[in-house]
């Protein structure tokens, strides 16, 4: 069946389902379930025909929204907030994939810029940290301690200060995206070239090994949190941007709901790497090799864990219960 075709046949079946899911018309959670066996189909002949089709990503967008209608409403699932973090977040995440992506791909071009900048001028570094903080560390070096820096002031200090400065940083990153998606962009690439340059740094003056101990205990968490948070800014500017089949305003409705689940769902990251800023990168230059990898990679792990894999297997169980 051609694709026009196709669209016409269903168009006033796939209006009922925008119906349904923004309330326009009411159905209980078997008709929805019923809806939604209907859609999967659909998607299932688009992705066979037309995989590379708009109508195959409009269709898995609204088979999205109406698994998430479906099992809000569920009984059995009597604790939200576990909802939220097990089935909703990731749904949302594995249906906006491209976006983290996109996050990913220009978090580590712009680290290339920043360290390919510091190599290539001296004075680099100092335009981006600032005098202060590479005199500083300079010092800190010297003196055999390279981030000693992360070791100033009290540990419930430090935890409170932290956290707050991290969660006001991921906020800039996903609100800007009300600008199109660029202010997101600004952001992201700002922060990527200063983490370039800062790591450049380090391994410039011999002590990469030990400022990849004391920074990424925590960093692992906090800088994949940024970039996760960047993707949300991506999703929301893009609803504005480019509202496909919906009115711009409906669009926006839908980006910014799911959008802001994707952001929420950092905060607990977030938080964890505080801590661990403020308990346990103080101690870093003390803890056996063995350890500190232990931390970065068992922190790495679970957070790529729940972000890049953890919603490929949610989904899957999702179109086994269609």
């Amino acid at each position: 069946m051609r694709e026009v075709a196709f669209i016409k046949q269903n168009k006033e079946k796939w209006l009922e389902f925008e119906r349904a899911i923004f309330g326009k018309t009411k159905k209980n959670p078997d008709e929805m379930a019923s809806l939604y066996i209907h859609l999967v189909n659909d998607l299932s002949y688009a992705q066979t025909y037309y995989p590379k089709s708009k109508t195959t990503v409009y269709l898995n967008h609204l088979a999205s929204l109406i698994y998430q209608k479906i099992y809000k409403t569920k009984r059995e699932e009597s604790n939200r907030l576990l909802h939220f973090f097990k089935t909703e977040v990731p749904l949302v995440v594995y249906h906006h994939r491209r976006y983290l992506a996109y996050a990913f791909i220009m978090f580590f071009v712009a680290v290339a810029m920043g360290v390919v900048s510091a190599r290539n001028d001296t004075d680099f570094v100092r335009l981006i940290l600032g005098d202060n903080y590479v005199n500083q560390t300079l010092q800190n070096i010297k003196e055999g301690d390279p981030v000693a820096v992360y070791k100033s002031g009290s540990n419930w200090g430090g935890f409170i200060g932290i956290t707050l400065n991290n969660l006001y940083v991921g906020a800039k990153c996903y609100i800007y995206g009300i600008f199109g998606g660029f202010g997101t962009f600004f952001i992201l690439l700002s922060n990527s070239i200063m983490i370039g340059s800062f790591q450049y740094f380090f391994y410039q003056h011999g002590v990469f090994w030990e400022s990849v101990r004391g920074i990424w205990i925590h960093g692992s968490m906090e800088i994949f949190a940024i970039v996760v948070e960047s993707a949300a800014g991506l999703i929301l500017g893009a609803t504005i941007l480019f509202p496909r089949t919906y009115s711009r305003l409906n669009s926006f409705k839908i980006g910014f709901k799911n959008s802001l689940k994707i952001y929420l769902s950092t905060w607990p990251f977030t938080i964890a790497a505080g801590f661990l800023e403020g308990f346990v990168t103080r101690y870093s230059n003390v803890m056996h090799n063995w350890f500190s990898s232990l931390i970065i990679i068992g922190t790495l792990a679970l957070i790529s864990y729940y972000y890049l894999i953890y919603p490929k297997i949610v989904f899957r169980k999702s179109q086994k219960h269609a």
